[in-house]
């Protein structure tokens, strides 16, 4: 079978001039790809530092480990443009999910500090990092969607509407994924939590403004 030609800046081009030691075809790429990650990511992180610095080792993981555009989409430069892009989206994401788990961790730690209990603190503590574990695995264990949605509704505490515009999903659907979600996380926590889990019912319910 015949090579499909390809514009020379076309996505699957310009990697496989990546590949082989172009750097100019990889400033293209993050030129091309930079304001729509930055925006993703402001919109997870907001303003501080650390959004730049998640864009930043996304395009890393794409300069160490690209990767394949379909033999399908060759070709087809808004097709290879879109892969590459959903790539790079999904990469951002999952770097934005880790930097909110770790600082919400962090905020809990500095809570513990600030406001130990004498008697009970050693035991409540334990209890909690292990409460904390089973969600984060359980969350783990959710489909992609029920996971994003819960992440940011229960960590970043993000209101409905908030992510319907980080994820592009309608705020009826994101209710419903969070409501799915969370109905799992009771089932499989139920247990631990000795029946009557709160995983932020609070926050998964109310006002979607």
């Amino acid at each position: 079978m015949p090579r499909v030609p390809m514009p020379f800046d076309s996505s699957a081009v310009l990697l496989e001039r990546h590949n082989s030691g172009d750097p100019t075809a990889f400033v293209t790429l993050v030129e091309g790809h930079q304001g729509e990650l930055l925006r993703l990511a402001r919109g997870l992180l907001g303003r501080g530092s650390a959004f730049e610095d998640v864009v930043q080792e996304a395009f890393m993981r794409l300069a160490q480990s690209p990767p394949v555009i379909p033999e399908a989409a060759l070709g087809d430069v808004d097709v290879e443009r879109a892969h590459l892009s959903s790539w790079l989206h999904k990469v951002t994401r999952n770097l934005c999910m880790d930097v909110i788990r770790s600082e919400t961790r962090r905020k809990r730690r500095e809570r513990s500090v600030a406001q130990p209990d004498r008697h009970t603190g050693g035991i409540l503590e334990v209890e909690a990092g292990d409460t904390r574990q089973a969600v984060e695995r359980s969350l783990g264990r959710l489909p992609e969607d029920q996971r994003e949605v819960l992440v940011l509704r229960l960590l970043a505490e993000k209101s409905y509407r908030e992510i319907s515009e980080i994820t592009g999903k309608k705020v009826g659907t994101v209710g419903w994924l969070v409501s799915v979600g969370l109905k799992a996380l009771c089932v499989e926590l139920g247990p631990l939590l000795g029946g009557e889990p709160d995983l932020g019912m609070g926050l998964a319910q109310g006002e979607l403004s």
